[in-house]
């Protein structure tokens, strides 16, 4: 390692930048462009569990606090202090949302999302709902945009209440089944799939 690359800080002083930075509420990572310190052992499972060197971090404010940091350059996520910038490894999306409320109607109908570590994001134009296909499978992937290019996995019980929420309607020529939130319909199959 170069002397010009300063060794990837450890948990431990990630945790303390962040509580220094952190005021209540999500920290202005956005305007934070510290030194890049590489790679540290941090990672987040498809299901929403974060791990460091191979062990679950347990403490929900601690998961919690990383996830305020937490940013997406590229294809690469990294934590973000205003004095470090380390790589880690998200295995699908960083979040899971595992629950949703909706309040409304129709086209004035919202969908509000709660997120593992507890975002709470209403589906929208700015926050879409994605539906991607395995191409061999054709299983389901359902995403929500939380914030800033970081996905929520919505996860298989909120998907089936989505399902049971669709409505069809015509969408790019064809007929869908579909959720509305903030006056905007999202297709989640189409409807010679039997969805709904």
């Amino acid at each position: 390692m170069s002397a010009e690359s300063p060794p990837p800080p450890d948990a431990k002083s990630l945790e303390t930048s962040a509580r220094a930075a952190s005021k209540g509420g999500l920290p202005p990572i956005h305007l934070w462009n510290p030194p890049d310190c590489g790679e540290i052992d941090i990672h987040i499972a498809r299901d929403g569990t974060w791990y460091h060197e191979g062990s679950e971090i347990r403490r929900p404010g601690l998961v919690r606090l990383f996830s305020t940091i937490l940013r997406k350059e590229g294809d690469r996520y990294v934590l973000v202090t205003p004095v470090e910038k380390v790589g880690i490894r998200v295995d699908d999306a960083p979040f899971v949302a595992v629950d949703f409320e909706v309040s409304g109607s129709g086209t004035d109908q919202k969908i509000i999302f709660e997120t593992n570590v507890g975002d709470l994001v209403t589906a929208g134009d700015a926050t879409p709902i994605r539906i991607t296909r395995d191409p061999e499978t054709e299983e389901p992937s359902p995403y929500v945009l939380v914030r800033d290019r970081l996905e929520a996995l919505i996860d298989r019980k909120s998907f089936y209440r989505l399902v049971d929420i669709a409505e069809p309607r015509v969408h790019a020529g064809e007929t869908w089944f579909g959720v509305w939130s903030s006056g905007r319909f999202f297709p989640i199959a189409p409807a010679g799939d039997g969805a709904g």
